[in-house]
């Protein structure tokens, strides 16, 4: 698509304020960098992406279970994770216009992107990329807390309670959907990079000798999902990790990368952690966080495969692969093809006229199809603008009440993608709507 629309970035944009999905946070002060709010269609939109991936790791599986754990959390776990002594960037200044860059971003690292003045920068210092906090009323060190930069922490720390009460043996997973927050250096792209985002993320514990097999089946099945979800594989590739690139717990990493508009970008992190997680957080808790394998009479701290994605910028590289646009009858028709179980609405009701008998019978229609299906309805302006809106927002289906269904108990059901339209009994439009849109 990016070839095809030099400014996609642009056009995805102003689509997403303009209708609804994001809008720039705190924007009637002046706006408050880097952080964005979902409006009325990218709440529901991300919500579907989100309870895409719960479907994939969760429902559609024995293996896996799911939890919520704290945002809030004690240095102790930050300490034994490594967070407080690695998870830091490159920090350099410019000493002529005072603007701060991450290093290891910089394309000219002798030259100021700002200024242009050259050999300005300051030495580089590491950068920790937690937000500290203090719980309580004091603000004092023995108040502090950090918000989780990653859900995974949570998962580690409750391995043992997990493991006792669901009864699991490895190999199984627990899974995670929530925030994480990253003081971020330089954010931006949109919501591809912010300092408040959300994470869906997967910790899949094995047995030692498994661990790299795992490793290969949980890139093969997550580069799957997107695949599934109606990102075309030219638009997707899996980068391995060099290894001065792996992280400090990771014997393995590879990215599923997106074809964004300013180039490949990672959408998810698929890592072999090894134990270090889990023999971290006995040493410096006190607890034990092993498997006993009765069947072998084994003892052993499980390895861990970790996908991790990227819940908000998952849903830019779904909006930006989804954009289209076309000419129909001499006029250019933007359309959304989005899945639709990503699609904000699945179906839109919209009575021909806004006179009365039309409204009536539009709203028992409404009614009908809105405990199945996630719904809007529209009565403004005439039907093919309505029509051009619902395509622009990436609804499915349109469902059409004019006069002849007020005597032939029919409505008119429309396919975005194809324009088709068809009469259906409205007995029979459930059914139809459940047949078109699995």
């Amino acid at each position: 698509m990016s070839q095809q629309f030099p400014d996609l970035i642009d056009r995805v944009v102003n689509l997403a304020k303009r209708r609804g999905f994001v809008y720039p946070s705190a924007e009637i002060y002046g706006g408050f960098r880097s952080t964005y709010d979902y409006g009325p269609l990218g709440a529901l939109m991300l919500r579907n992406v989100k309870d895409a991936w719960v479907r994939a790791m969760v429902q559609e599986r024995d293996d896996v279970v799911l939890i919520d754990a704290a945002i809030l959390g004690p240095p102790a776990i930050y300490e034994a994770s490594g967070h407080i002594a690695n998870f830091t960037d490159p920090l350099v200044d410019c000493k002529n216009c005072n603007q701060r860059f991450r290093e290891d971003q910089l394309p000219d690292r002798t030259t100021c992107p700002s200024c242009g003045k050259k050999d300005t920068f300051t030495e580089a210092r590491a950068f920790n990329l937690m937000f500290k906090t203090h719980a309580g009323p004091v603000a004092e060190d023995g108040a502090e807390c950090y918000l989780r930069p990653e859900t995974a922490q949570g998962m580690f720390v409750n391995f043992a309670n997990v493991l006792h009460t669901t009864r699991k043996k490895p190999p199984f997973g627990i899974a995670q959907v929530g925030k994480s927050f990253r003081n971020e250096i330089t954010p931006g792209n949109f919501v591809f990079r912010t300092r408040e985002f959300e994470q869906m993320e997967l910790e899949f514990f094995v047995p030692p000798a498994d661990a790299g097999q795992w490793y290969e089946y949980w890139i093969a099945e997550r580069l799957a999902w997107y695949h599934k979800l109606g990102i075309p594989s030219e638009q997707l590739r899996i980068r391995p990790h060099d290894a001065d690139e792996l992280s400090h717990y990771s014997s393995g990493t590879s990215d599923v990368e997106f074809a964004f508009p300013w180039g490949w970008g990672e959408l998810e992190g698929i890592a072999n952690r090894g134990d270090f997680d889990l023999k971290q957080h006995a040493t410096h808790s006190g607890q034990k966080l092993e498997f006993f394998d009765q069947g072998t009479n084994e003892r052993y701290v499980p390895h861990c495969i970790e996908p991790a994605a990227g819940a908000t910028r998952t849903m830019m590289a779904f909006l930006l692969s989804a954009y289209d646009e076309e000419e129909v009858n001499g006029e250019t028709r933007t359309v959304l093809r989005l899945h639709p179980r990503l699609a904000p609405y699945k179906v839109a009701i919209l009575p021909l006229s806004k006179k009365a008998e039309l409204s009536v019978k539009a709203r028992e229609v409404l009614k009908l199809v809105q405990p199945h299906f996630m719904c809007e309805y529209d009565e403004t302006q005439a039907i093919g603008r309505r029509y051009r809106r619902q395509d622009e927002i990436g609804t499915p289906l349109c469902v059409t009440v004019d006069f002849d269904s007020l005597e032939d108990h029919a409505v008119t059901v429309r396919e975005r993608d194809t324009m088709t339209q068809v009469r259906v009994p409205i007995a029979e439009l459930l059914a139809t709507l459940r047949d078109k849109l699995s």
